[in-house]
């Protein structure tokens, strides 16, 4: 077994360390989209009204996304496996309390302290794959990029499940005894990792960036719901660029950066959050809308339009293994660029479905951006070894918000695509259009600046 060199004198197997990076990727990442189908059971249980139920959806990812660059630069500064653990146990303290929520009030707050662990959990586990060497890194990040894919595409249908067939609390709980035993084994295999001589935590662009992230955030999710011109989006948008602003001009000034702004020279890093971002608008942005378009134009049951996706995630799966043998190929640049190819190909397949259209032809689509995203695992890795070890929790921490930024993006801009295309199926249809023409254009950027 593949032996990996940790800080301090210890040594542990690769595989335990994948398995930590795995799982903790895997329970945040489902919680971005398992709650969305136990909504209407909630909604009935506790009697909450729609305004409350958005914020059970939506709380999870506006402190996720709000404060992963400072729990990045807190996983560089205090250490990767404190981060993570401290991530973890806040993240399943939290889970239990949603399970147990008999308020809406009280699941609401769950919800957003959920976000807050998970902030810390994703940077801090990509960080502890930064020190490996190439191969092994490329190896992790695979792993944990197949996770997030593995849950994003498996959350409805296990939300579905759980509400049907148990109790919606389940859909939390079910986190507890995972969290515990990810907790567990990252004390026992996570090396402790940290940035030899920090001596501080820059609040200013910890609070700045917070900001930025978290208005930003809002005014993506509930611009639709407010009206994009409506005062409080106007003000949320007005309060993420004056934040973005300010936080440039802090982190120049500031002695001990939470972001150094010269990660950004490096070509492979800016690259790889680029082409991230891009994927993301794309595939993120007309995902959304999959399952209203397979129910009602494609005639879908909703349970047939949930099982549409798993074949989707058992092919990220089981093509991410051969990831790094295409890799060593080809090059982290064309490997990436091929995948990306890929997905564009099946999502403007997509777009060309209508009424009569079945399994037989949705398949091959569906093959396609499934094996397609697997073929951008190298991206993450890239990342990570464009930037020095000691700051690969805020790499990690831009990847990762990049991917949840883009997304949201990408749901608000595809959605005014859908929305005045005529009809549904007809605005989908140019949306899907549009989206893989980001998706290529990530391609292109993988190829350059991937090398």
């Amino acid at each position: 077994m593949t032996q990996l060199a940790l800080h301090g004198g210890r040594s542990a197997r690769a595989w335990p360390l994948f398995l930590v990076v795995a799982l903790a990727g895997f329970v945040t990442t489902l919680d971005n989209t398992v709650v969305t189908v136990a909504l209407p059971t909630i909604r009935a249980d506790l009697g909450a009204g729609l305004a409350s139920l958005e914020w059970v959806a939506t709380g999870y990812i506006m402190t996720f996304a709000g404060l992963m660059l400072a729990g990045g630069r807190l996983a560089d500064v205090y250490g990767r496996r404190k981060a993570l653990v401290a991530g973890l146990v806040t993240f399943t303290g939290a889970s239990l309390a949603a399970g147990l929520a008999t308020t809406i009030q009280s699941l609401v707050i769950a919800r957003l302290v959920q976000g807050a662990g998970a902030a810390l959990i994703l940077p801090a586990t990509l960080a502890v794959l930064a020190g490996r060497d190439e191969r092994q890194r490329s190896t992790g990040v695979a792993v944990w990029m197949a996770s997030g894919a593995g849950a994003l595409a498996l959350g409805p249908v296990v939300g579905g499940y759980l509400s049907q067939h148990a109790h919606w609390t389940w859909v939390f709980l079910i986190n507890v005894p995972i969290g515990a035993a990810v907790v567990a084994l990252a004390l026992a295999v996570v090396p402790e990792g940290r940035e030899q001589g920090a001596a501080r935590v820059d609040l200013p662009g910890v609070a700045t960036s917070a900001v930025v992230l978290s208005a930003g955030t809002f005014a993506l999710i509930h611009g639709s719901d407010y009206g994009w011109t409506s005062p409080v989006i106007v003000a949320a948008a007005v309060a993420c660029a004056v934040g973005a602003v300010t936080f440039v001009v802090v982190e120049r000034r500031a002695a001990e950066p939470m972001v150094d702004l010269v990660l950004f020279t490096a070509r492979s890093f800016t690259g790889g959050v680029v082409a991230q971002v891009l994927w993301g608008l794309g595939v993120n942005g007309v995902f959304f809308y999959t399952a209203i378009f397979l129910q009602g134009v494609l005639g879908f049951s909703p349970t047939a339009s949930g099982v549409a996706f798993v074949p989707l995630a058992v092919l990220v799966v089981a093509v991410t293994p051969l990831v790094p043998l295409v890799e060593r190929r080809m090059g982290a640049g064309r490997t990436v660029a091929a995948g990306l190819v890929l997905v564009a190909a099946g999502m403007g397949s997509v777009a060309f479905l209508g009424p009569g259209d079945g399994w037989g032809e949705l398949l091959p689509a569906v093959s396609a951006i499934g094996i397609g995203s697997a073929l951008t695992m190298p991206l993450g890795s890239a990342v990570l070894g464009a930037v020095p070890e000691a700051r690969a929790g805020v790499a990690g921490g831009v990847f990762t918000v990049g991917r949840e930024i883009s997304g949201l993006f990408g749901i608000a801009a595809i959605g005014v695509i859908v929305r005045s295309g005529g009809t549904f199926a007809s605005g989908y249809s140019a949306g899907l259009l549009v989206a893989a023409a980001l998706v290529l254009v990530g391609a292109a950027v993988s190829v350059v600046a991937l090398r």
